[in-house]
């Protein structure tokens, strides 16, 4: 592994040992600001040092006579502010310019005088651009005292070149501002991506923990109301009638094998470390041609049913689905709550382009299947018939009618 590590750095090109280094620059410079302008200014200083010790600065000087005292005031004046030109830059420049001006009037003309273009490049860098103006203007008037004092040849060539060399550098201050906005406006996005990315994911978390939550109430819960139907009818049946009470056990064993199964269907969807082995045991959803067995358990468990059906079921796949949810559900909360003795009645009707409307009454106590917020039946028909624009009653019935009507009305399909 350490031999292949080796040879991958081996294989790298130079742009990307050039870009990580800049990377650790920048980063080092992000926590420690002030050693790199430290270092910075200075190398500058050391350098207008060398060329006042060293004499250079005749080499170029329009008046060789200019007092040493002064030189080394001048190179001083003119590098030591670069500490503050990140901070500070349009400052800095006042700063120098006092030194800029003497340099221009004596005629020492010292090379250091250049370090103000740096500070040009952090103020176009860093500040509002009518700052620029400003700065130009500070610039070119040392320039311009040295063309009129000291003239060399035209006006063209004394200033041009010095004007030309500081439009440069702003120009340079410019581009890599708006490279740098450029770069944290796409780091911003993808932020805001990511975040978003992140919330769109425990959304839909959240949409498939509820989508979960309403298919365990419906078949568990429906299935356990019947379960409890039959429980209670053959511990009655048991002391007269032994055969009833066995055929009570063997529907509550039937429904329990159901129950099981569609909850093993159910959890075998959710699991994800067997699905590049397996595929999950699907079962279709169920239709309103289920909606016999689904009558005649609930029949079994004690509670008669009828039924009133009008027009031809000619429905897609989801709207069966809730319609047969809701009708569970109702059911369900019958067997419940409703109390000994109560029936029930569905009436279904069809009409065209997929409308329906279901409807189940029972003739029991009447009280609402639950206390509101603490149960999923009510929430989770709702919820379904939402889906559809359709429309979802409960309550009780009328006086001086009994009971509790469960009404369900889907409206036609619009065309998409």
């Amino acid at each position: 592994m350490t031999a292949q590590r080796a040879a991958d750095r081996t294989s790298e090109p130079l742009t990307e040992y050039v870009q990580r280094f800049s990377q650790r620059v920048r980063a080092f410079d992000r926590r420690h600001p002030l050693v790199w302008d430290l270092h910075l200014s200075g190398f500058w200083v050391a350098a207008a040092l060398i060329d006042y010790v060293g004499g250079g600065w005749r080499n170029v000087a329009l008046v060789l006579d200019t007092p040493s005292w002064l030189v080394l005031t001048l190179s001083l004046g003119l590098s030591v502010p670069l500490v503050w030109r990140r901070s500070h830059p349009f400052g800095v420049l006042l700063a120098i310019v006092p030194f800029a001006l003497v340099n221009a009037w004596t005629g020492t003309v010292l090379q250091a005088a250049m370090l103000q273009l740096l500070v040009v490049f952090h103020i176009a860098l860093r500040l509002r651009p009518s700052m620029l103006g400003w700065a130009l203007v500070l610039v070119i008037t040392p320039v311009v005292i040295t063309a009129v004092r000291y003239p060399k040849g035209t006006a063209d060539q004394d200033i041009v070149p010095v004007l030309m060399s500081v439009v440069c550098a702003a120009a340079i201050g410019i581009a890599v501002r708006a490279r740098r906005n450029r770069t944290e406006a796409l780091e911003d996005r993808a932020r805001r991506l990511e975040i978003e990315r992140d919330q769109q994911a425990r959304l839909a978390a959240a949409a498939e923990r509820a989508r979960i939550a309403r298919e365990m109430h419906d078949i568990i819960g429906h299935n356990l109301s019947v379960i409890t139907g039959l429980a209670d009818g053959g511990k009655y049946a048991a002391a007269k009638s032994p055969e009833r009470a066995a055929e009570a056990l063997h529907a509550i064993g039937t429904t329990s094998r159901q129950a099981l199964g569609e909850l093993r269907r159910l959890l075998d969807v959710l699991r994800e470390e067997d699905k590049d082995d397996t595929e999950a045991d699907l079962a279709p959803q169920p239709t309103l041609t289920d909606l016999d067995q689904l009558i005649d358990g609930v029949r079994a468990a004690g509670l008669p049913v009828s039924t009133i059906t009008h027009g031809t079921p000619a429905l897609p796949p989801g709207r069966q689905l809730t319609v047969y949810r809701v009708i569970q559900e109702a059911l369900t909360n019958t067997l419940k709550h409703a109390g000994p003795g109560a029936t029930a009645e569905i009436t279904l009707s069809y009409g065209d382009k997929g409308a329906v409307i279901a409807t189940v009454t029972d003739s029991g106590r009447g009280s609402p299947p639950a206390v509101p917020g603490d149960g999923r039946g009510l929430p989770g028909m709702r919820e379904r018939t939402a889906l559809y624009g359709g429309t979802l009653e409960a309550g009780p019935r009328p006086h001086p009618e009994r009971g509790w009507r469960v009404h369900l009305q889907l409206p036609e399909e619009t065309p998409q």
